[in-house]
């Protein structure tokens, strides 16, 4: 089981309503998750939780075994460097790095992606180019520039390739293909399918557009199983 939630309780400070009540939710190694939710719906803090950066009031959330909640800060920035990979829905790219720079950044951060990344290539360039290829950056010119060069879909499946880099276990995604037309979206999430089969990993996809959830092994409706958001729309 990578992902197993029992009895989730979350609010942002004491006194507050709660954001999240989950009673349970889980998620099997190598699996395609869709979560849909509508804005405010509480999806972003739910990724939040998954992948460490904030950690539940009440419960438990278990990520490859780990109770997230029993780590201190920098033991949960150290495990979310090791083992999640982390599509942004802005992208979070760095503007002064080049395209190759941008894909190796976390294998900085982590030693056991390094070791992974180096063990598909023969060196750290030689994995992220590999990446960029597989996911249709197959233009070599491209690589060596800055991503504030790029246009949008460039830069997604520049941001695709760093949370893929060193092949993490669970795989993040949060409304990555906004920005794109539909025919796009579809594209890109078949590319992002393939490369996560290659690598093993289970892929979290949240998006609002339900319009993809047919792709998808599973969907989850946030609505369905936050029982904060059934209340709130019972008040």
């Amino acid at each position: 089981m990578v992902i197993d939630i029992h009895d989730l309780a979350f609010r942002w400070h004491e006194g507050a309503p709660s954001v999240l009540t989950i009673e349970a939710m889980q998620v099997t190694a190598g699996e395609y998750l869709f979560i849909k939710g509508a804005s405010g719906s509480g999806k972003s803090t739910l990724l939040s939780l998954l992948a460490g950066v904030t950690t539940a009031g009440t419960g438990s959330v278990r990520v490859m075994g780990q109770a997230l909640e029993r780590l201190g800060s920098v033991q949960r920035d150290h495990f979310r460097a090791d083992h999640i990979g982390y599509i942004f829905q802005m992208f979070n790219l760095i503007p002064y790095l080049s395209v190759v720079d941008n894909v190796m950044l976390p294998c900085r951060f982590s030693a056991r992606r390094r070791d992974k990344a180096l063990a598909r290539g023969k060196d750290l360039e030689t994995e992220a180019r590999r990446l960029l290829r597989h996911l249709d950056m197959d233009h070599p010119e491209l690589h060596g520039r800055s991503v504030t060069t790029l246009s949008v879909g460039q830069q997604q499946r520049v941001a695709a390739a760093r949370a893929l880099m060193g092949s993490p276990e669970l795989l993040i995604a949060d409304e990555p293909t906004s920005s794109l037309d539909a025919d796009r979206r579809e594209s890109f999430i078949r590319l992002l399918f393939s490369e996560c089969r290659e690598v093993g990993a289970t892929l979290i996809f949240v998006s609002h557009d339900a319009s993809l959830e047919h792709l998808f092994d599973r969907t989850i409706d946030l609505a369905a199983v936050n029982r904060s958001g059934q209340d709130m729309a019972a008040v």
